[in-house]
């Protein structure tokens, strides 16, 4: 196969028009007869990746047989109202497949244990199972498309690359040991910057395991203005540097430096998040920037669960975001926790570890949930009456006299003091 690499960058954000002809470059020299593209899901909104499904798809189905599966990794499937938002009305329903994490993976081998003890810096000493879909697999595609968005993240440092295969559509097990290697190992230390151990245990099984597949990366680092996502690059190929340029631009664009804030109030767009799996955004985004003793207000009108699945949600409200070294502890006295080690490591990532306090402000969840959770509560149509989203800009703002920290969306950066 011919090999394509292009990065396009704009100030102002690419055009849809612009897109699609860097789009059909990369296609230059490829006659596909059977594609598979792997975008994000819904939760990703404004990555950009679901114009980019659309037109790929618009171009390839002239010729190839296209199917689309979004990399869900532990998220529940899309909704057909969120697979028409994201990719628009031309891809037929027949064509989108849903990924299963813990039915549909086959294990390509393992990570060894020297190796992750090796990047952990002795943290970890455990191998990891290296599992994708099988429809990877499929020797029919003689293309996959992996798409999706360079930005903080609270486990890898930095989202997507490889990342998009090993969790997005990967199996239970790499997703609980990678998400229990970066809590371990802690988030102030990854989030942010290439080169985490997660990073390093991916690039292994990357080049390990999935080298022979015929995989192109098309990544993208984004802003938004309101619900328009402009795309500031684009990074087409399978090479490592292409994912190091978006990293680079995406710590120019997507870090927010700011002094230690003393309150700070997130809103969670209900199109995005309706878990705390998914609105934990809130805090892990948030975390490195609040100050010792400060407050966090998550205003969280479609925040109706815990869990992205039954089982994930039943843990949580069992054993509560009670800080690091309580769950630490939970995991060596608790084998339900002990098999759901990605459970253990959200656990972590959603607490403040008493250091700031974190208030949910529900609709659906009761005061005994939220609080059963170890976090404040406050109703939210009593929240949002003092702090109105329709109302609030980002960035800071003063609210009857005291000076807060608004953030609209906590998926698309990350703040930090440090």
């Amino acid at each position: 196969m011919k090999k394509t690499y292009i990065i396009e960058r704009s100030e102002q954000g690419l055009s849809e028009e612009e897109l699609r002809a860097i789009l059909e470059k990369s296609l230059d020299g490829k006659h596909p007869k059977k594609v598979l593209l792997l975008p994000p899901d819904y939760t990703r909104l404004y990555s950009g990746a679901g114009m980019i499904t659309r037109i790929y798809y618009d171009i390839l189905s002239e010729y190839a047989e296209v199917d689309v599966m979004p990399a869900l990794g532990t998220h529940e499937a899309m909704t057909e109202s969120e697979i028409r938002a994201f990719f628009g009305d031309k891809i037929p329903l027949d064509r989108v497949i849903v990924h299963n994490w813990r039915k549909d993976v086959v294990k390509l081998g393992e990570v060894p244990a020297e190796y992750v003890k090796e990047v952990s810096e002795g943290i970890v000493e455990q191998s990891i199972d290296v599992e994708v879909n099988r429809r990877l697999l499929d020797s029919s595609y003689d293309l996959i498309i992996s798409a999706g968005q360079v930005v903080p993240h609270e486990v890898v440092g930095m989202a997507n690359y490889s990342k998009n295969i090993f969790v997005g559509c990967g199996g239970s097990s790499m997703i609980n040991a990678s998400h229990m290697l970066g809590a371990f190992y802690g988030m102030e230390r990854v989030m942010g910057r290439d080169g985490s151990p997660v990073r390093k245990v991916f690039d292994y099984a990357e080049e390990n395991f999935i080298a022979g597949l015929p995989i192109m990366y098309v990544l993208t680092v984004t802003t938004n203005t309101g619900d328009k996502t402009n795309i500031h690059g684009i990074y087409i190929g399978r090479d490592r540097t292409l994912f190091e340029a978006a990293v680079e631009d995406s710590q120019r664009l997507n870090l927010n430096h700011v002094k230690p804030l003393k309150k700070v109030v997130v809103y969670l767009d209900p199109r995005e998040f309706k878990s705390t799996w998914l609105g934990n955004k809130a805090i892990y985004r948030t975390r490195m920037a609040i100050a010792d003793g400060g407050e966090l207000i998550i205003l969280a009108p479609a925040v109706k669960k815990f869990g992205e699945d039954a089982e994930n949600d039943r843990l949580i409200r069992k054993y509560g975001y009670v800080g690091r070294e309580n769950i630490l502890k939970l995991v060596k006295e608790h084998e339900d926790l002990r098999e759901n080690m990605s459970v253990a490591a959200h656990l972590i990532h959603g607490s403040s570890d008493g250091r700031f306090s974190v208030t949910y402000c529900t609709k659906d969840l009761t005061e005994e949930e939220v609080r059963g959770a170890a976090f404040g509560y406050i109703p939210y149509d009593d929240a949002v009456k003092k702090y109105d989203p329709t109302k609030l800009k980002d960035g800071y703002c003063t609210v009857n006299g005291e000076e807060i920290y608004y953030i609209s969306n906590p998926a698309l950066g990350l703040w930090t003091a440090k």
